[in-house]
């Protein structure tokens, strides 16, 4: 089961590695990069249904995780309001292409945030680790 699953996502990494070449080769044509912004959507739907399906057969295994499941979710949903209500939702200076919703601006804020987010995480843990890997030698 697990080559079957490293094919598919060697096969999925590929055909994503091809789209993105073709956005670059066709000088970002509009077709381009709509095929790209669709398999970014599909893979998104995919990841959501992967994890959802992990949720739920691991629930059914052990009902205790579901308390760990909970604390993770409200902790996700903590982070991603944060994001929302640190986002200022300003306009692009210097933008001068057709006006954009103050939503979607908002929204815009708020993927960076979360961006910003994950990266300050992600050098924490990585100092964190060598921290403590020195600590146990």
């Amino acid at each position: 089961m697990s080559k079957i699953i490293k094919y598919i996502t060697w096969a999925l990494m590929i055909v994503g590695i091809v789209l993105t070449a073709l956005v670059f080769v066709q000088d970002g044509s509009e077709t381009s990069v709509n095929n790209l912004i669709y398999w970014t959507y599909a893979m998104v739907v995919l990841a959501l249904v992967s994890i959802l399906y992990n949720i739920v057969r691991d629930s059914v295994i052990n009902p205790k995780n579901i308390v760990k499941i909970g604390i993770v979710l409200v902790g996700t949903i903590v982070i991603i309001g944060a994001a929302y209500f640190l986002a200022p939702g300003s306009p692009a200076v210097g933008y001068v292409g057709a006006p954009v919703s103050d939503l979607t601006l908002k929204l815009t804020d708020t993927v960076l945030n979360l961006t910003y987010f994950s990266v300050a995480a992600a050098v924490l843990t990585v100092i964190v680790g060598v921290v403590l890997d020195a600590v146990k030698k």
